[in-house]
């Protein structure tokens, strides 16, 4: 990225940390397949169930960890070939999370964008399982998922935005993503508690995911996790600072009564639409999004701002910023001032 460019797109993807891209870059120059029976691959299959152990440790997960290429194939093996009978889901999940579950049960959610469970859920003679994003990756909305009354349901959290972060859900299953938390693309995890919740495929990471380890990336990311700093308590000064700006400047800020996570934040500006801002401010240096970055490049209207009450016009009119561990005062008083003006012209 040039120099003089503000980025604010880390729900997106956050840089690589220096820690993660020095194991990554060793790893590749002395890595062997971990599936090889000669010394090399059992020195690799040693440092891939160590890597192992260590994610497990830093994220305080005590149950089995499946490697993946992304939170997105861990939520498909989760709930592609989960052992349920019913799958419950909120009308705000990512995208990922919709497209595999076409036919499950929509709860809803109030303007906030938090669950109600208006009805039972429990098991009523069949197996039922809950998936619910801890925390949305559009408004940084926090789920309460420890206080949830399952009443006996299975679990699945897709921690995409919150692990590395925030502690991890009390949940059978979690989709994690290490690029959202300073590791490199292309690699994330399915945690889950008990392994026989869902049916094997063959293949590798003991039958349940079919494909060559990519052992640099996993040992990126275990660094990446072991590096991460707790830079939360100063996102929540800077966006409590650039949420004061927006509303002095006539923004609204999405879900401001809920729960939400310091690093996600999203804004309307009334009377332009997010496709004219993303353009204004891509020609002032700045990146951000409108919506999730895997459905932003379509342009279509937030399908979870239209679950939290939002019409077309004003959910067309909300951008997202998204902050990451080196974002300080300077690069939010520049977005600030770059919104401010904007909304000052279409007025």
């Amino acid at each position: 990225m040039a120099s003089n460019r503000l980025y604010l797109d880390h729900a997106a993807t956050t840089p690589i940390l220096p820690q993660a891209r020095a194991v990554m870059v060793e790893a590749l120059a002395n890595w062997s397949n971990p599936s090889s029976p000669h010394g090399d691959g059992r020195a690799a299959r040693a440092a891939l169930e160590d890597a192992r152990r260590r994610i497990g440790a830093a994220l305080g997960w005590g149950g089995q960890i499946i490697f993946t290429s992304g939170a997105s194939e861990a939520i498909a093996i989760a709930l592609g070939r989960v052992k349920a009978d019913r799958v419950l889901t909120s009308p705000v999940e990512h995208d990922s999370v919709l497209r595999v579950t076409p036919h499950a049960e929509r709860l809803q959610v109030d303007a906030n964008g938090l669950l109600r469970l208006s009805h039972r859920h429990g098991d009523e003679g069949r197996k039922t399982i809950l998936a619910i994003q801890h925390v949305n990756n559009e408004t940084g909305v926090i789920q309460p998922l420890d206080a949830l009354d399952r009443e006996g349901a299975l679990l699945f959290a897709d921690c995409a935005q919150s692990a590395g972060k925030l502690p991890l859900p009390d949940a059978d299953m979690i989709a994690i993503s290490a690029h959202k938390f300073g590791g490199p693309p292309g690699i994330g995890a399915l945690l889950i508690k008990d392994l026989a919740l869902i049916h094997p495929s063959g293949g590798q990471e003991q039958g349940y995911r079919p494909g060559t380890e990519n052992l640099p990336a996993i040992l990126a990311m275990a660094a990446a996790l072991e590096a991460r700093e707790d830079w939360l308590p100063k996102a929540a000064t800077l966006r409590a600072r650039l949420d004061a700006a927006i509303e002095a400047s006539g923004g609204e800020i999405v879900a401001r009564d809920a729960p939400r996570i310091p690093a996600i934040a999203s804004y309307r500006m009334p009377g332009l639409s997010a496709r004219a801002q993303l353009i204004q401010f891509d020609l002032a240096g700045i990146s951000v999004s409108a919506g999730s970055a895997c459905s932003s490049g379509s342009l279509k209207t937030s399908h979870v701002l239209h679950a939290m009450g939002w019409d077309d016009a004003q959910a067309g009119e909300v951008v997202r910023v998204s902050f990451g561990p080196d974002t300080g005062e300077a690069e939010v008083d520049r977005f600030a001032a770059a919104w401010t003006s904007m909304a000052a012209r279409a007025r």
